[in-house]
């Protein structure tokens, strides 16, 4: 039975002279593989250009959640993304939030509070045109909250320790190693509350950031099994 949904590419494999196999994370069924026949010519219905990685697109397909691969009939654009393609940073940035979804989404079910969550925080920083240094941040802090393990702030109290294998706040230093003290776990607290409008109030250097971000990544790996190395987070460190 043919479906209509909307769908996000998080990655293309070729298969071949002739097909490409795309992991695609569709709003009404989760990620799903498909097989797909590379266009003989510029007039088929699936273009070979659509199937970059990021690349929102409404699809038509044959949905048997059984079946290895799934079979994609018609594929459009859904939403174009000029600027990330044009402007240096945010392609490092989108790059980046691509490879990390990519291996965070590994398993991920029918789910559409999160696709939504990343199809409006990929068209944001399309749009925005400055001040976005902290997107990345940002967006993994709230992404957790779709995932099922956002920290619950309500817990923070001054002097607290953040545990990262229980994602909560406590004030006795916890048995294994996988925490933070109290000043970091303080900035923790104040970041997790920042958002896409208020984020550019945050005035934060390159050593901030790296911090920060190896933090998150450290949380993801303690509750995502695994979760590798990226490789597109050396950009970023020399970028941001």
């Amino acid at each position: 039975m043919l479906e209509k949904t909307e769908a996000i590419v998080l990655h293309t494999l070729k298969y071949g002279d002739t097909k490409i196999v795309a992991d695609l994370f569709c709003r009404q069924h989760g990620r799903l593989t498909f097989m797909i026949p590379l266009p003989r010519s510029s007039k088929g219905k699936l273009k070979k250009q659509h199937f970059q990685p990021l690349t929102f697109l409404y699809i038509e397909a044959d949905i048997r959640p059984q079946s290895q691969f799934q079979k994609l009939h018609e594929a459009t654009l859904l939403t174009p993304l000029p600027s990330l393609l044009s402007d240096y940073s945010k392609l490092a940035i989108s790059l980046f939030i691509n490879e990390f979804l990519y291996h965070a989404l590994r398993d991920e079910q029918h789910n559409e509070p999160l696709f939504d969550y990343i199809r409006n925080s990929i068209e944001w920083l399309d749009q925005r045109e400055t001040e976005f240094a902290n997107f990345h941040l940002v967006f993994l802090m709230h992404l957790s909250r779709f995932l099922g393990f956002y920290p619950n702030l309500d817990d923070y109290h001054e002097g607290c320790y953040f545990d990262l294998r229980a994602a909560s706040f406590c004030k006795e230093v916890p048995t294994h190693r996988d925490f933070l003290m109290p000043q970091e776990a303080a900035n923790i607290q104040l970041m997790m509350r920042m958002n896409y409008a208020t984020m550019h109030l945050f005035r934060l250097n390159r050593s901030d950031r790296n911090r920060i971000l190896e933090i998150l990544i450290l949380y993801y790996r303690l509750h995502l099994p695994q979760f590798p190395e990226l490789r597109s987070l050396h950009v970023l460190h020399d970028l941001f």
